[in-house]
C-alpha cells in the first residue's frame, strides 16, 4: 500500500505537485484578523487523507479526506480571507471549501508559487478521484478498509483483522462463517492472508450472483458474450435501438481483457464495468447535456430557485453569508433572493429583516454572484430583490449592480421595439435580470420622458411574515419610496401585487409578475389549476415558503410545477426531502437550472388540470415496473457505533399529479450493507409521465425509532432508462456516495 502504488492508481505517479503534497509544508491558518496560526499540513501515503497538526488539547493530529472537499479556491475568495487578510497577500491565499456545513479552511502559503502548487496538487487529486471508474472506486474503497483493518501494518491479515475488516465493509458474519472464508483463502495454512490470498478473499467478497445469472443467460458463444450477444442484450433487455456498432463501441470502451477485446467479446468483468458506468446508469446519458430547446420564452421553463439565499442555517438567528450564494449558484440555482436593508456607513446590507440573523454587505454579495453565477450554467440568473432601503441606499444598490455586473446586467429590453413576450434563456446567456418594483410601465424605456426621481410603490413584504421577540412587523400594505435608478433596471421581472387570474389577464403585462406565499399558491392550485396554468403561459410566478417556517423547512414543490409555476423558491440551506426532489427535477438538461415545461403547459389550447385528469394532452397512461434486485457497499450510518451494521430497505416513491403519487417498499435485510439482495417487484400506474418523478430511498430499518436515511436518488421519469440499471446514491446533503449503489430492473410500457 505504498504512496507510489496509490499515485499510480490515480495516474499521478512521478507528479511533482503530488510529491510536493506528500512532503507537506507549513501554512498559516486564518480564523480572524488576530487569529492566524502556523500549522504543518501533509498529504498522507494513501493520497486520500490530509493530515494537519492541531494545538487542541485532545486533538493533537487532525485529518480530513479528499472526499470531504467540495472545491479549492485560489486567492482571497472566501468570506474569511476577504475580511481578515490584506489585498497585498492575494497570491499567497487559498481556501479549502468542504461539503456540507463544515467551515471553510482559510490558508496562506509562504509564497505565491507555493499557494499555486497546493491548489494545483489538490485539484489534480480531486479531479482524478472523480474520474476513477466505479470499479476502481469500489476496489479503492475495499483496499482502504483493508488497510485500516491491518492493525500492525504488516500487509498480512489475521482472522481477528479479517473480522474487523468485515465490520468496516458493513458485513456481519458469525464466527463459523468468518473461519470458513478464512480457511478457504489461507492456502498456505500460515494463519494469515497475504498477496494472492487477500486477492482471493476480495474476489469472494465482491462476487455478484445476480450478474453471473444475467451474464450466463446472455453469453451464448461458448460461455463468452460476443458482440452479437451484447447487441441482443441491449435490444431485448435494455430496450435500446442498438446496432452492432454500439456493441463494438461498448466492448472497446469497457472490456478489461485485451484478448477478449481483440476477439470482439465481452467478459464478465467488462460486462460489470458497463453496468456500473454511464451507459448502464438509470439516468439517460443523453440528458446529461443540454438537450432541450432553449429558444422558447423564459416563462416556458421551470427555473431552479432559492429562497432567503443568504442564510446558511435557520431564519431566526443563523449566519448570513456570501458563501450561501456561492453554494446555491454552484448547484445551478438560477434565481437568488436578496433581502436588502439600510446598513451602517451608508452601505446597504442583506439579512432576514425583523430577526437576529447576521448581516452581509450588499456589494460583497453582488461581487460573489458575479464571480460564481456562470461556473456551472451559462443561462440567466434572476436577482430577486426584496427592497426595504431608503432612497439613498437604493441608489447605491443600483450603482453597485451596474458597476459590478457591467454589460452582463440587462438594463433595457433586448429588442429595439416594445417586446410582447420574454426573451429566451438562449438569448439571455450570461445575463442577470433584476426582479423588483418598477415605477412605470416598460414602455417608458423607449420614451425617456420620465423625470420622476423617486416614487412611492406598495411594499410586498415577505419579511413581515416573520415576527420575532414580539416585534410588530410593518403592515403588508405599507408604502416604500423607490429610487428611479433602481426602478429603471427592472426590465422583464416587475413585481406587482396578485389580484386574481382574471384581473391579471386584463391588466397585467407579460413582464409583470407576482410572488405568492405557499398557502395562497397551494389553494389556487387546488381550486383553479387550469387558470393558474394558463396564467403561467405568458407570465412568471414566484412561490415562496411561509414565514412561519423559521427552521428553513420546505414545502413540496411538485404541486406548483404541476400548474406550471416557474420560480418555485426553496430554502437551499435545508437538506430536506423537498430539496432532494428539486435536485432530481433539475438533474436533466445538463444541470443548467432550466427545464422546459411539457407542451400541454405551454399551449393556450390546453385545458389540462392535474387534479381531474380528464382526457387530453398530458394523459399518457403508462405502467412502470420496478424490480429492486441488490445494493452494494452501503455506508454505515453511525460511524461511532462500531458494531452497528445496517438493516437496509428500499422505498420507491413516485411524485407527480395527485393520481400518480405512490410509495412502495421492500422488506428490510438483517445486518448486511455490503451486498443485500431483495429481488422484489413493484408496479406503478402512471397517468402523466411528463410530470412524474421517481425517487429511490435506502434506509436503515429501526423497530424502535425512525429509520435513518442511508442514501437516495431522484430523477424525472422521462430520464429513466429501461432494463438492468445501476442507481447511484446521494447523501442527505446531495453529494454522491462514491462506492454505493442499487441494482434494479425497470420497464416503462404503455398501458393497454
Amino acid at each position: 500500500m505504498e504512496a507510489n502504488g496509490t499515485a499510480g492508481k490515480y495516474g499521478l505517479e512521478g507528479d511533482s505537485d503530488l510529491h510536493f503534497l506528500l512532503i507537506g509544508g507549513t501554512l498559516v491558518k486564518v480564523r480572524s484578523t488576530h487569529w492566524k496560526k502556523i500549522r504543518f499540513f501533509r498529504l498522507q501515503e494513501d493520497c486520500k487523507t490530509l493530515w494537519h497538526e492541531s494545538h487542541k488539547m485532545f486533538k493533537k493530529n487532525q485529518t480530513f479526506t479528499i472526499d470531504d472537499i467540495d472545491s479549492v479556491r485560489m486567492g482571497r475568495r472566501s468570506e474569511g480571507l476577504n475580511k481578515h487578510t490584506d489585498p497585498s497577500e492575494e497570491e499567497r491565499c487559498f481556501s479549502i471549501i468542504f461539503k456540507g456545513r463544515k467551515k471553510n479552511l482559510d490558508l496562506m502559503a509562504l509564497s505565491g508559487p507555493e499557494a499555486k502548487q497546493w491548489v494545483s496538487g489538490l485539484n489534480k487529486i480531486i479531479s482524478n478521484m472523480h474520474n476513477l471508474s466505479r470499479q476502481q472506486k469500489s476496489e479503492h474503497w475495499i483496499l482502504n478498509c483493508m488497510r485500516k483493518a491491518d492493525k500492525n501494518e504488516d500487509s498480512k491479515m489475521t482472522l481477528k483483522e479479517l473480522k474487523h475488516f468485515l465490520r468496516q465493509v458493513n458485513v456481519e458474519v458469525d464466527d463459523v462463517y468468518a473461519e470458513d472464508i478464512f480457511k478457504t483463502c489461507d492456502k498456505s495454512n500460515s494463519g494469515s492472508l497475504e498477496g494472492a490470498e487477500i486477492k482471493h478473499f476480495y474476489d469472494l467478497l465482491t462476487k455478484r450472483e445476480e450478474i453471473d445469472v444475467i451474464y450466463g443467460n446472455c453469453a451464448q458463444t461458448e460461455g463468452q458474450m460476443s458482440a452479437k450477444d451484447l447487441m441482443n442484450f441491449l435490444r431485448n433487455e435494455q430496450r435500446e435501438q442498438a446496432t452492432m456498432e454500439d456493441a463494438y463501441r461498448l466492448i472497446e470502451k469497457y472490456e478489461v481483457d485485451a484478448t477478449a477485446k481483440q476477439m470482439k467479446q465481452m467478459t464478465k468483468d467488462g460486462f460489470l464495468m458497463y453496468l456500473h458506468l454511464e451507459e448502464g446508469s438509470i439516468f439517460n446519458p443523453a440528458h446529461k447535456h443540454v438537450y432541450q430547446d432553449m429558444s422558447q420564452p423564459l416563462n416556458h421553463y421551470y427555473i431552479s430557485s432559492s429562497h432567503n439565499t443568504y442564510l446558511m442555517e435557520d431564519q431566526l438567528k443563523g449566519p448570513s453569508s456570501t458563501e450561501a450564494y456561492i453554494k446555491a449558484l454552484m448547484k445551478s440555482c438560477r434565481c437568488v433572493e436578496l433581502d436588502c436593508w439600510d446598513g451602517a456607513n451608508g452601505e446597504p446590507v442583506i439579512y432576514h429583516g425583523y430577526t437576529l440573523t447576521s448581516k452581509v454587505i450588499f456589494r460583497d454579495v453582488i461581487k460573489a454572484i458575479k464571480d460564481y453565477a456562470f461556473k456551472t450554467s451559462d443561462y440567466p440568473v434572476i436577482l430577486s430583490l426584496e427592497n426595504h432601503c431608503t432612497v439613498d441606499q437604493q441608489r447605491l444598490m443600483a450603482h453597485h449592480l451596474i458597476s459590478i455586473l457591467g454589460d452582463a446586467l440587462v438594463t433595457k429590453p433586448l429588442s429595439s421595439t416594445m417586446p410582447t413576450n420574454f426573451p429566451s434563456p438562449e438569448e439571455l446567456k450570461g445575463k442577470f435580470l433584476v426582479k423588483g418594483k418598477r415605477m412605470n410601465k416598460l414602455d417608458a424605456a423607449f420614451t425617456n420622458t420620465s423625470t420622476i426621481e423617486e416614487d412611492t410603490v406598495s411594499e410586498e413584504d415577505e419579511a413581515a411574515d416573520c415576527k420575532v421577540n414580539g416585534q410588530k412587523a410593518k403592515s403588508k400594505k405599507s408604502k416604500i419610496k423607490l429610487a428611479k435608478e433602481l426602478s429603471d433596471i427592472v426590465i422583464y421581472c416587475k413585481s406587482v401585487h396578485f389580484n386574481g387570474f382574471e384581473h391579471a389577464k386584463e391588466n397585467q403585462a407579460f413582464y409583470e409578475m407576482s410572488s405568492l406565499k405557499e398557502s395562497k399558491a397551494f389553494n389556487l392550485a387546488d381550486t383553479s389549476a387550469t387558470a393558474f396554468m394558463h396564467h403561467n403561459m405568458d407570465k412568471l410566478s414566484r412561490i415562496y415558503p411561509a414565514g412561519s417556517r423559521t427552521d428553513s423547512s420546505n414545502y413540496n414543490p411538485v404541486p406548483m410545477w404541476n400548474v406550471g409555476c416557474q420560480i418555485v423558491a426553496l430554502n437551499f440551506q435545508n437538506t430536506s426531502k423537498e430539496m432532494h426532489i428539486n435536485q432530481g427535477r433539475f438533474l436533466q438538461n445538463g444541470l443548467c437550472g432550466y427545464v422546459l415545461k411539457p407542451e400541454f403547459q405551454r399551449s393556450l389550447s390546453s385545458q389540462f388540470d392535474p387534479n381531474t385528469l380528464t382526457t387530453g394532452p398530458g394523459l399518457k397512461k403508462t405502467n412502470f415496473h420496478v424490480m429492486v434486485i441488490t445494493a452494494q457497499q452501503l455506508p454505515k450510518i453511525n460511524k461511532d457505533k462500531h458494531k452497528s451494521i445496517v438493516d437496509p430497505l428500499v422505498r420507491v416513491e413516485i411524485f407527480g399529479v395527485p393520481a400518480d403519487c405512490a410509495s412502495k417498499e421492500t422488506h428490510y435485510i438483517d445486518n448486511n450493507g455490503f451486498n443485500p439482495m431483495w429481488n422484489e417487484s413493484f408496479l406503478f400506474n402512471i397517468q402523466v409521465p411528463d410530470l412524474a418523478m421517481v425517487q429511490f430511498v435506502v434506509e436503515d430499518y429501526d423497530s424502535t425509532s425512525q429509520n435513518d436515511l442511508i442514501g437516495q436518488y431522484c430523477l424525472p421519469l422521462t430520464s429513466v432508462q429501461n432494463g438492468y440499471r445501476h442507481v447511484p446514491l446521494f447523501t442527505k446533503r446531495g453529494d454522491v456516495i462514491c462506492s454505493a449503489g442499487l441494482f434494479v430492473h425497470l420497464m416503462l410500457v404503455d398501458a393497454p
